[in-house]
């Protein structure tokens, strides 16, 4: 009778679930059509109607696992019946408890240790004692068209595994591998639905992108923000020669992500969500009334600062009227098991997201259905189909958080209705105003997945057949709604802040990826030797199409939002436009292993794209490795438990340029005079260098990895070297050629990243119960520029009057920043007319910026900028600590980095006189009663580029702080909770910086990263949230 109530139970509440699942999704999908979308819909429903496996009591077990070393309880060990995914984890003690039938078989599994199987046989209590293994050397690796063990690898492959990715209420996965893996920088921002900047050992490239290769589930793409953080299992980064596998495009590393399956047994349910506030971090403090009124009186004296009710009495801050603490939440429900023949993983998942600048949100809905059929002993069916839709309110950064940081704090933001009218000051345009007036929707929808035929006509041979596909709909609109510069809309009228009309814009784009992958894989084993061998070819056809279009006097209304409902006679632009391309990819791979202490590698990949005029390129790779450890030399010593040498070297591509870029295009009937007469003729348009190609990364790399101490110590030493051939550059032309800018993009460039990558954990449990563990990672890397080879020097960075800041030329890191070497604070009058000074000498008063003569021509000028560092770091780290004790759990990660520099591009930029300073500057500044060495007495639009504003990039962040409780056993069984779990945690708790600015960790591209100007805010974050299965 019990066990029938209980499984009567678990169907009820399982129907609830999938219940409640399907009315949230319905909520989300109403105003979705398409053929597509229903399908999918019909495919997960279909999946929903699976068996549920209600778990049978039988006999109750209890038991002790213990550590073999310290005799201490194993808290958090897994406890699963053979053969289904009925389970439970000790408690703090190591105890358990369990009901099996009386013939089952519990399997015994914790990170670190050798698993054990123990047959029941009737016995109603059951103690294990568990020995160290090699930690994590015999688990599989997915490395790219296969798996291998991590102890056979001969390349330098990074993991991090589901269970680490969901401790964190971040937006993306990639944004959870901050400090976890060597060799890999992220570098992410806090506005919502951002994609984190990922670079895995240093920029090898300026023009043609310097991101990883995404893969998922085998599906290849530039984007993984549409997938939950629940559903991975685990995430593999290929730093090294080993990515050649994936050949013209794994130049940059490649990112594999793998997602959950369902395993065979009982169904298995789980729920995890979080809650969350953020708020800005580090926000500067802004000159006050007082402060800003003395600065008026020497950077612009003609202005009235004391004209009511244009200004006001008090301090305006600004960003307390621009920012908020933003709510975030995170829901996603899991169901999962399967039977002899069958498994299915199936999720939901809902995230929302306030932005912390007001007005921006973001939601996004994830739908995943895995699935896998076993047709007979030979063929295997298998599918992954993720669905994810993004509704996002954007903000116009580029206006909005600039001007709040130079709005006059002496002009009121808001009464009542009105605003305060900052053009009119002669200053700015009201940042407020300009979030309310501006709607940007953007609504982005997913489809992606594969379906795939395994067959095995023997033991050792697969033959495998997939069907990829990525599909992209984005829709964008953006609604300038009408404001007049009148005392309707500002508390005083004037001024030049007004959209006269009202303004639609539409950008609908779609891309469409399809690839084909077979692949035949032989696996075998030869008395000592360990051989297989991959052969495979790849087809691959993307597509994508876009059309814009902008329209006056539409109505307010967002439901009337249509070009059509605009004034016809003032259609602003229209456009479209679309790419189409192609791949056909030969793969080639062997592994061989003797002894399993001697170990090769070697790959080849024949990629042919429509990108190039020349189709074809070749990407090998070779690797050897050898396990020390298991030489007889080593065999009667106890310190060392695992040593291996490894070694790579390998080819690789990128070809991230545009379809059309060697391609020659003409303007035709272009009339011209010839022979006394007008003549139509044609002219082309662009040089383009027909014979360009992809770019070529050459790299080596020799590692080192241990275990010591009963594998209490494991640690990995890398050193790597990256040399890229063949970038693109610019080159310079004559003029009688024509060319519109006298300069061709043309293969030309050599970069190189060299370093040392160094990975240290220490992972030990005592006899009190006290688990603990503390690891690090060290990346050294140096980036340069090595050779332009005739090419022209990369200008980028351009910060308002200023121009252009940084310079990547001969032997420079990339996007180094080239300005002028500010030395000083002129002190008097007789300084200054000893001294070369920058433009009008009668311009220059004490109190201004002096500058180094660098090339001694008696002028201060562009000729005399210098090399002030770059961007790119010349270490970053990571550290992780982790406490189990009794059910808590308490982990810390804090990352960093050092030896670059940033452009304080906020405090340069000065478009008006009238525009705010920082309060730390207004006290530090040069005046007549106050004189200054350091800093100069009025920041103008004429201040040019200078060391002035270059600073420090160096920080530490404590990046993560989490405090959990794991409900007891003996408590979960009162309610039949499989698992239970709650926690708080903080993210960016505090940052140690030099940088005067808001953060030091600024995304950008590779010739402009490390401008701060229009950053979105970084955050910090608090929350609490649960995981509760069942």
């Amino acid at each position: 009778m019990r066990c029938i109530l209980t499984a009567y139970f678990c169907a009820i509440n399982y129907r609830k679930i999938v219940v409640i699942h399907m009315n949230m999704v319905n909520q989300f999908t109403s105003q979705l059509t398409g053929v597509r979308f229903r399908l999918l819909m019909a495919f997960c429903w279909g999946l929903l109607s699976v068996t549920v496996y209600a778990q049978t009591a039988g006999n109750r077990i209890t038991g002790r696992v213990t550590d073999q070393a310290t005799k201490a309880g194993l808290p958090g060990a897994t406890v699963q019946v053979k053969g289904t995914s009925q389970g439970t984890t000790t408690d703090a003690s190591g105890a358990y408890t369990i009901q099996v039938d009386a013939n089952a078989t519990l399997v015994f599994s914790s990170i670190g240790y050798t698993a054990q199987e123990v047959p029941v046989n009737g016995q109603t209590e059951v103690n294990v004692v568990m020995a160290d293994d090699a930690q994590a050397l015999n688990e599989v690796v997915v490395v790219g068209y296969g798996t291998q063990r991590k102890r056979d690898l001969t390349g330098s492959v990074a993991q991090l595994k589901g269970e680490e990715i969901i401790k964190y209420p971040v937006q993306t996965p990639t944004q959870a591998l901050q400090s976890k893996l060597a060799g890999v920088q992220i570098i992410a921002s806090g506005r919502p639905n951002e994609q984190p900047q990922i670079r895995v050992r240093g920029v090898g490239s300026a023009l043609a992108g310097v991101s990883p290769l995404y893969v998922v589930d085998g599906v290849l793409t530039d984007d993984i923000r549409n997938i939950s953080n629940n559903d991975i299992l685990s995430i593999e980064v290929l730093k090294d020669a080993s990515a050649a596998i994936y050949g013209v495009r794994a130049a940059n590393g490649v990112v594999i992500v793998t997602t959950r399956r369902g395993k065979s047994g009982a169904t298995q349910v789980q729920y995890d969500a979080n809650f969350s506030v953020r708020q800005a971090a580090n926000l500067i403090p802004m000159a006050n009334r007082d402060q800003y009124i003395s600065y008026l009186t020497d950077a612009a004296p003609n202005v009235n600062v004391n004209n009511p009710p244009l200004t006001s009495t008090g301090t305006t801050n600004w960003y307390d009227y621009a920012l908020r603490r933003a709510p975030q939440s995170n829901h996603n429900l899991s169901i999962s098991g399967g039977g002899e023949r069958n498994t299915f993983f199936i999720s939901a998942g809902f995230f929302s997201d306030q932005g912390v600048v007001n007005t921006n949100d973001f939601q996004r809905l994830t739908l995943r259905a895995n699935n896998e059929v076993k047709i007979n002993d030979k063929l295997t069916f298998s599918n992954q189909i993720s669905f994810a839709r993004g509704n996002e309110r954007a903000v116009n950064l580029d206006g909005v958080y600039q001007s709040l940081y130079r709005a006059a704090p002496i002009v009121p933001a808001l009464v009542d209705t009105k605003y305060g009218n900052l053009s009119a000051f002669g200053n700015v345009g009201n940042p407020l105003l300009s979030l309310d007036a501006r709607d940007n929707r953007i609504i982005n929808s997913r489809l992606q997945g594969n379906l795939a035929l395994s067959y095995k006509p023997a033991e050792w041979i697969t033959l495998r057949s997939a069907f990829n596909t990525d599909l992209i709909f984005n829709n964008n609109r953006t609604y300038l709604r009408a404001f007049q510069n009148d005392a309707a809309t500002f508390i005083t009228a004037g001024g030049n802040q007004r959209q006269q009309n009202s303004q639609l814009t539409l950008d609908n784009s779609q891309s469409q990826r399809y690839i084909i992958d077979n692949t035949a894989t032989f696996d075998k084993t030869f008395g000592r030797s360990d051989v297989t061998f991959l052969l495979g070819a790849v087809t691959e056809r993307f597509t994508s199409n876009f059309i814009t279009g902008s329209r006056i006097n539409i109505p307010n209304d967002p439901n009337q939002w249509y070009l059509g409902l605009g004034n016809p006679d003032q259609q602003l632009s229209n456009n479209s436009g679309g790419d189409l391309q192609t791949r056909q990819s030969f793969v080639t791979r062997a592994t061989y292993g003797f002894a399993n202490r001697y170990l090769f590698n070697a790959s080849l990949r024949a990629d042919g794209s429509s990108k190039f005029r020349e189709r074809w390129g070749f990407f090998p790779t070779v690797g050897l490795g050898w396990v020390i450890s298991d030489e007889s030399f080593l065999k009667t010593q106890s310190l060392v438990n695992f040593l291996k040498l490894r070694g790579s070297w390998g080819i690789l591509g990128n070809d991230n340029i545009a379809s059309n870029a060697y391609i020659l295009t003409a303007n035709v009937n272009i009339p011209y005079f010839f022979n006394n007469g007008l003549t139509l003729g044609n002219a082309i348009q662009d040089i383009k260098d027909q014979q360009l190609k992809w770019e070529r990364t050459q790299q080596v790399d020799v590692g080192l990895e241990f275990a010591l101490a009963d594998n209490r110590l494991t640690g990995e030493i890398d050193y790597y070297n990256k040399t890229t051939r063949d970038a693109l550059a610019f080159r310079i032309i004559p003029a009688i050629f024509g060319d519109p800018d006298n300069q061709f993009l043309t293969n030309i460039a050599s970069f190189r990243n060299s370093g040392f990558e160094f990975v240290l954990n220490w992972k030990e449990t005592t006899k009190s119960g006290l688990g603990y563990s503390i690891g690090g990672n060290l990346t050294l890397n140096r980036n340069q520029l090595v050779g332009l080879n005739g090419g022209q020097a990369l200008l980028a960075g351009g910060v308002g009057q200023q121009g252009f800041t940084t310079r990547s030329d001969n032997g420079q890191p990339v996007g180094s920043f080239y300005v002028l070497n500010a030395i000083g604070v002129f002190q008097n009058q007789a300084e200054i007319d000893g001294s070369p000074v920058f433009g009008t000498r009668a311009n220059v008063r004490p109190g201004d910026l002096k500058y180094q003569d660098v090339n001694n021509d008696g002028v201060i000028n562009t000729d005399d900028r210098i090399y002030a560092g770059s961007y790119q770091p010349k270490l970053y780290y990571g550290i992780n600590l982790a406490l189990t004790y009794k059910g808590f759990d308490l982990t810390a990660d804090v990352y960093g980095n050092a030896g670059n520099q940033v452009y304080n591009g906020k405090k340069a930029f000065r478009f008006e006189n009238t525009d705010n300073i920082e309060a730390a500057y207004a006290e530090a500044r040069w005046l007549p009663t106050r004189p200054s060495q350091t800093d100069p007495r009025l920041i103008t639009s004429a201040t040019p580029a200078s060391t002035y504003f270059v600073e420090s990039g160096s920080f530490v962040r404590l990046n993560n702080l989490t405090l959990g409780y794991t409900i007891p056993t003996a408590w979960r069984e009162k309610v039949r909770l499989r698992t239970a779990r709650l926690y708080v945690t903080s993210q960016n708790l505090f940052t140690l910086q030099k940088f005067s600015g808001f953060s030091p960790e600024l995304p950008g591209g590779p010739l402009d990263s490390g401008i701060e100007l229009t950053s979105y805010p970084t955050t910090r974050t608090f929350a609490v949230g649960l995981n509760v299965g069942f």
